[in-house]
């Protein structure tokens, strides 16, 4: 039965190789014939990747990526180690990948795997701390500090754990956290954790640690350009005011129009166009719409933050809000946790499970979700992929992965903590998708048609 699996997720995988190679092809206006010519091998190979029933080898790829203008990643399509939809983690694989982070000579973590998948951008750990403090002070000696990552950081709290960080101004703080407080830090933020003295047993974290839109290609493409001209791309976000010049600004120079010419097309003065660029007065709605027909935008394009946050969100676990969902069943209750508007695609939710008598599979959403079994007890999963209903049982110190729109419910009477992200398509890619319509974007995900049809249509 395994080997068959196997064999079924390569055949699946050298089809998705197969479409992408074709997709190369139609986007470089190359058909088959042609791709055979400039790459010096027969039109049978060609034809072979395309149908799926043979993957590039790494001197066509090298080769291919020397004459046309592509990258040597843009043939290699990652493999889906989440073919079910759910990819779980058992607490005894947590426990074998142990291994201890010493700073300063002295043991000051014990790090743990969690749920990882090739597919998610997750990259969530587990961490007991092994450092006491005997006090609260921020610049306790004891304590070493990180330099900060270039990953966005959700964490979860459970004992006695002192979280330290930079503030914006660079000062050194230091909040008391406990059992269900979370926090939320930008990427390179400078932190740290250690246990209180007096503590019970060490404290431990449970750090969900992801990428959002800058990894991956946009990392490539800030990657091709210089520091400086890379750095360019960051605007003023450190007020609204400054933030809606910093954005005016750049479609201004975007479509190269001036002050002049934007004041005759949207029939707005050019004192109050210098004052916006200026961040010296915010443009009214009715200005904002006159702004982006100007410059062929949607208005939402001009529209900045409306809260600008701090780089650390801190969330107590005695003030979040609490729900619960569905009403029609109250089979989970949900506790907001710590979260940022700057990320409106993740949520945290400490989701306590109902024992209830419902097979209805009440949970569907379009977002990546990390899942890890806090409580004590077992909860029964149940969940849907192409038809077939499977059901598995998450035991304590268990984690998960759950692919977007997988239908799936948790049964039982436990205790969940969940972070739901939206990876790189919720957003603006989704915008970009749902122009396309269903139909096309089939297409986009799997490219079965070359761009034009040589018999004639």
């Amino acid at each position: 039965m395994l080997d068959q699996q196997n064999i079924d997720e390569e055949s699946l995988h050298l089809a998705k190789i197969g479409s992408n190679f074709l997709g190369i092809l139609n986007d470089i206006k190359r058909r088959p014939e042609d791709a055979a010519r400039e790459l010096q091998i027969p039109i049978e190979q060609i034809q072979s990747i395309i149908q799926g029933k043979l993957a590039p080898s790494s001197e066509i790829i090298e080769r291919a990526s020397s004459v046309w203008p592509v990258n040597e990643k843009d043939f290699y399509v990652p493999k889906d180690d989440c073919s079910t939809g759910v990819k779980i983690f058992r607490v005894d694989e947590s426990k074998k990948s142990a291994r201890i982070m010493t700073r300063a000579g002295k043991p000051y973590y014990e790090y743990r795997d969690t749920a990882m998948s090739c597919v998610a951008p997750f990259r969530p750990e587990w961490i007991m701390e092994l450092c006491f403090v005997d006090n609260n002070n921020p610049e306790n000696v004891d304590v070493q500090w990180n330099n900060g990552h270039f990953m966005h950081q959700f964490t979860y709290f459970i004992g006695e754990v002192n979280f330290y960080y930079k503030n914006d101004n660079g000062s050194k703080e230091v909040e008391i956290m406990n059992t269900g407080d979370s926090m939320y830090i930008t990427p390179f933020v400078p932190h740290s954790f250690a246990t209180r003295k007096g503590a019970k047993e060490n404290g431990l974290i449970l750090a969900l640690t992801y990428g959002n839109k800058l990894t991956g290609d946009v990392q490539d493409e800030l990657s091709s350009l210089n520091t400086n001209l890379g750095s360019e791309f960051t605007m003023d976000f450190t007020n609204t005011m400054s933030a809606s010049a910093s954005l005016l600004k750049y479609f201004m120079e975007s479509a190269s129009i001036s002050i002049e010419e934007l004041s005759k097309t949207s029939s707005i003065s050019e004192n109050n166009l210098i004052k916006f660029t200026n961040a010296e007065l915010m443009p009214s709605n009715q200005e904002l719409s006159l702004l982006a027909k100007a410059l062929r935008i949607n208005v939402r394009d001009l529209i900045p933050n409306d809260k600008i946050e701090n780089k650390v969100v801190i969330q107590h676990y005695e003030k979040a809000r609490k729900w619960n969902f569905p009403l029609s069943t109250t089979a989970y209750e949900f506790i907001e946790l710590a979260s940022t508007t700057a990320l409106p695609f993740s949520k945290a939710f400490e989701i306590n499970v109902r024992s209830i008598d419902n097979s209805e599979l009440d949970l569907r959403v379009g977002l990546h979700q990390f899942i890890y079994n806090i409580g004590e007890t077992n909860i029964i999963l149940n969940w849907e992929i192409e038809n077939e209903k499977i059901q598995t049982t998450i035991y304590p110190g268990d984690s998960l992965y759950i692919k977007p729109f997988i239908k799936h419910n948790f049964r039982g009477d436990g205790k969940l903590l969940v972070l739901r992200i939206g990876g790189k398509i919720a957003g603006e890619a989704q915008r970009e998708l749902s122009i396309l319509g269903k139909d096309n974007v089939k297409r986009a995900i799997s490219e079965t048609t070359q761009w034009f049809d040589p018999s004639g249509k």
